[in-house]
Parts: structure tokens; sequence; C-alpha cells
């Protein structure tokens, strides 16, 4: 990341705060969320505000914000890619360096569970909100949902996102939900990526609010996906996940997904941002490629 772009960025965020919102509503938006092509391919970026900065063996990959902001500076470059979902924090530091003109973008708002704490199941609402998307201008709000059968405190969360789809959808902005039936083994959490759980998730996530009319999955890529994008009629974008040791095998769980019906586009955040041959272009314009409509 250029130094001077860098110190624009922490210059107006010590001496003129509020040049934020003016870049906000001065920012150039797209007409529609789906493009000609009728795909939405967004780089995902939430993931420090949860404490989840791993990339493989390296437990503080994600910590550099420089590095994180010139990956996704590249990324947004890209051809093909339509936005990206962030925190407050991520999102206005690209809006500061000029990267969201003409960009879908996504607000990140629960992001209370912690990785590897003891609350890690209580996703509370900590981040962006309904009425915080919409004046900055963004495009839509993601939550996660992460269901666990045996914690009475699962219905907490998802009766915070029921009501957050509410608000997204009084403002006709998406909602976009992450479902996972979940649980914990040897004291980590972890998500059940079986196909019935996911069915499972599917089917709770988009039953959730007054309306489902502005409501988004964003869902991963397990077995028998088929079955899986058969239980909702909703606009589905597939997620990436952790960054994959083998980037080839993901790409083509993804190619396949992206052929059913409802699968509208990807998702990914890691996988592309920190490659294992750290050519983020690179890894960009293959899942890009994917996309049908794409050229």
């Amino acid at each position: 990341m250029p130094s001077e772009k860098m110190s624009i960025v922490l210059e107006t965020r010590a001496r003129r705060p509020h040049r934020i919102a003016e870049l906000a509503a001065a920012r150039t938006r797209r007409h529609a969320l789906l493009g000609e092509s009728g795909r939405l391919f967004i780089i995902a970026a939430d993931h420090p505000a949860r404490g989840a900065l791993r990339i493989g063996q390296q437990p503080l990959a994600m910590a550099d914000r420089f590095d994180l902001l010139e990956r996704l500076c590249v990324a947004l470059a890209r051809p093909g890619v339509d936005g990206v979902l962030g925190t407050a924090d991520i999102l206005e530091d690209l809006l500061l360096l000029g990267a969201l003109d003409g960009k879908v973008v996504v607000g990140s708002m629960n992001r209370g569970g912690i990785a590897g704490t003891s609350f890690e199941l209580d996703d509370r609402f900590t981040g962006c909100d309904a009425k915080s998307v919409s004046d900055m201008g963004f495009d839509g709000g993601k939550m996660l949902l992460r269901i666990d059968r045996s914690d009475p405190a699962s219905v907490v969360t998802m009766e915070a996102c029921a009501k957050a789809v509410n608000e997204l959808a009084e403002r006709q902005l998406m909602a976009m939900i992450e479902p996972f039936m979940s649980g914990r083994a040897d004291g980590k959490v972890k998500n059940d990526l079986s196909t019935e759980a996911t069915i499972h998730s599917i089917a709770i996530a988009s039953g959730l609010g007054r309306t489902s009319a502005y409501t988004w999955l964003k869902v991963p890529v397990v077995d028998d996906m088929e079955r899986v994008m058969a239980t909702s009629t909703l606009p589905a974008l597939l997620l990436g996940g952790e960054a994959a040791g083998d980037p080839d095998a993901a790409f083509e769980r993804w190619h396949k997904a992206l052929r059913l019906p409802t699968v509208r586009g990807l998702v990914v955040g890691r996988t592309l941002l920190y490659p294992p041959n750290d050519d983020v272009a690179g890894a960009v314009d293959t899942a890009a490629g994917l996309l049908p409509g794409q050229p």
C-alpha cells in the first residue's frame, strides 16, 4: 500500500473523521444489486472483528491492517468483482482509499461471537445495524446464524437475526444470512457441514422475519449440493470458508455448485486474499472465471 494513501487514511481518521460520512454520501453507487450477468461476486473481509485472524499455520496473518487493505484493493480492482463484505472499520478504510465507487457494499452486523472464547456462540450484534447501513448508502447487512441444539441461548441469536431481517427489509436492503448448525467438540466450536445439517440450517434461516423478500443466503459448499439448494427459493451465494490447502479443489467445488438455479455467486475472503502463492489477482481472476455469464 503506497505510503501517501495510508497517510490520507490515518490523517483523515485523526483530524477529519466527519469526512467518512461525506465520502459515503458522495460515493458512486450501482443502480442494481445484480449486474447484467445476473451474478454477484463479493470479497469477504469481516473476519478480524471476530478475532479470526488465522490463515493456515499463521495465527496472526490477517492482523496487519495495511497488508489486508492492500490485498482488498487488489481484489476489488479485478474484473468481475462486484463488491465487498466487511465491518464498519474496514469499509471506512476502503472508502477513504476510494475503493468502493460503483461497488456493492455489505456491512457485517453480528461479530460478538469472538473466536475461541467460552461465549463464541453468543453471536450478538456488535457491528453495523440496518440504520447505519442505510445512512452510509451501503447495499445490505450480513449476519451469522449459528444454532447449537444443546444451547438454549441460540434462540436469542435467531430472534436478533429476525429483527435485523425486518429492519433491512423495511429499507429494501439485502439481508444476507450465513446459517450453520453448530456445536462444541473438544472445547471448540465446530460447524456441522454434513448435507443434512446444512439443509436444516437453510430451512431455519429462510423463515426468519416478517418477510423474506430481501433475504439472501450465504452457504457453504458441502456434499450433495443439489439437495441442499433445493431447500429454499431464496437467492444464495457460496462462501469460501477457511483458506484451503488445495485451492484448485475449492475452485472445482464452487464451479459445480454455481450451476445450481438458486446460486447467484460467491462471497469469498481468505481463500482469495491469502492464496498459497500469494497471487491475489490470479486467485480472484480464477474465481471470477467460474461465474456463469462472466467473460
